[in-house]
């Protein structure tokens, strides 16, 4: 049975939490889990990241019975429900009468889990991880500037956590009409440990810390992430998901 654990703080420099997230219950028929890491004017970004989760999820669950659960048709389903959240956040951002949502947008993670796989859905900075038998991997890529920096080899991997720009992103949710989102599927074995976090969490620790966390106590990980991640500082709101 798969079991889940969320964490989500203001941290310790801003007023309002951007984050928000979705997870299903153990003995819920659909497993998915969703987060969202909002931007934009004041509560513009509290706005988008609230309406992107709740659509993506709604679209999940209005169309899952009719979706073939295979790899094409599920990996098609979290794609699918990630471009109709992002069509929603745009809409809602034109059409209101206040300037501060018209630059609201949001990243956003969809994970879900049917048998043995995983289907995944990223748009954004916000990262899905898989830690297998000791070893921990990010099955994301930032979409950011600096990433695509280090993508062209212009800078090291090193060099990109501390450059000024690191929190620019080249793609998020709800800032265009059309956003291209990457969709794949990965296994998901026993004793794997999928972790989802926005960046308020991998801006202030690092992945080998992050690793030791999950490795040492992962029932109670998401907690003492968004802890260290405060200790560190907490520049941004954070929030951690473990599925396992």
């Amino acid at each position: 049975m798969i079991q889940a654990y969320a964490t989500s703080d203001v941290g310790r420099a801003r007023e309002i939490n951007e984050d928000y997230f979705s997870v299903s219950y153990p003995n819920e028929n659909i497993q998915v889990f969703l987060l969202a890491d909002g931007m934009g004017g004041y509560n513009g970004g509290e706005i988008a990241s609230k309406l992107a989760v709740t659509t993506a999820k709604s679209y999940i669950l209005t169309n899952y019975e009719k979706t073939e659960k295979d790899k094409k048709g599920l990996t098609e389903l979290v794609r699918s429900a990630s471009q109709y959240a992002n069509m929603i956040v745009y809409d809602k951002a034109k059409e209101t009468g206040n300037e501060n949502l018209r630059q609201m947008g949001t990243t956003l993670d969809i994970c879900l889990i049917y048998q043995n796989k995983l289907y995944f859905a990223h748009v954004g900075d916000s990262r899905i991880y898989r830690l297998r038998k000791g070893y921990f991997r990010q099955l994301t890529k930032d979409d950011s500037y600096v990433q695509q920096l280090v993508d062209e080899g212009k800078i090291t991997e090193e060099e990109a956590e501390t450059h000024p720009e690191k929190n620019m992103l080249m793609k998020a949710l709800g800032v265009s009409p059309y956003v291209e989102v990457d969709a794949e599927d990965r296994g998901f074995m026993k004793d794997d440990v999928i972790l989802m976090c926005s960046d308020g969490l991998t801006n202030m620790v690092d992945d080998s810390e992050i690793a030791q966390i999950i490795k040492e106590n992962p029932t109670d990980a998401t907690k003492l992430l968004v802890q260290r991640a405060n200790d560190m500082g907490g520049k941004d709101n954070i929030t951690a998901i473990i599925i396992r």
